[in-house]
């Protein structure tokens, strides 16, 4: 494709368009099913939260950025030419996906313990995602960092909603 490089030289204009394009999706993509699932319902309002329950208004700030932030990954990683690139890009596929699936698994079904079953999976993938993206380039990888980390401890916080409302 015309469009991807070789290397890790300077983007044109075309190239940051095409990054604000894939931030554009991966945070249309995110965002969605907060939209359509969301915390504000009385079932969510009644359950008891941990003492490390953030602010609401964190949740949208935070996923914001790292999706933002996988936005860029996923562009630096798409305009590879490197070995494992393919798999790379699967595997961040398949952790998007997984990560859509938690909010309606847990808010839309009411199901702490299936978002955890759902939040585990996702942080495996997560994982392997870290790891292809480092093969194709470590920026990427490294842009994944804060994600694994939100992960893991809304994994803790999940676990902990549904130990406490179990």
């Amino acid at each position: 494709m015309a469009t991807r490089t070789p290397s890790r030289s300077a983007p044109d204009a075309r190239s940051l368009l095409l990054a604000a394009a894939f931030v554009a999706l991966v945070n249309v993509v995110g965002g969605l099913p907060g939209v359509l699932f969301g915390p504000d319902t009385a079932w969510f309002r009644a359950l008891e939260k941990p003492a490390f329950y953030p602010p609401g208004i964190a949740f949208p700030i935070v996923w914001t950025t790292l999706f933002t932030l996988l936005g860029v990954a996923l562009w630096l990683v798409w305009r590879r030419d490197a070995p494992g690139r393919r798999l790379a890009l699967g595997l961040f596929a398949a952790q998007m996906a997984v990560n859509v699936a938690w909010t309606p698994a847990f808010f839309g079904l009411e199901a702490p313990l299936l978002g955890l079953l759902v939040i585990v999976t996702l942080w495996v993938l997560v994982v392997a995602t870290f790891a292809a993206f480092r093969r194709v380039d470590r920026r990427a990888a490294a842009l994944l960092v804060p994600y694994l980390a939100w992960v893991t401890f809304a994994a803790a916080l999940n676990f902990e909603l549904w130990r406490l409302n179990g």
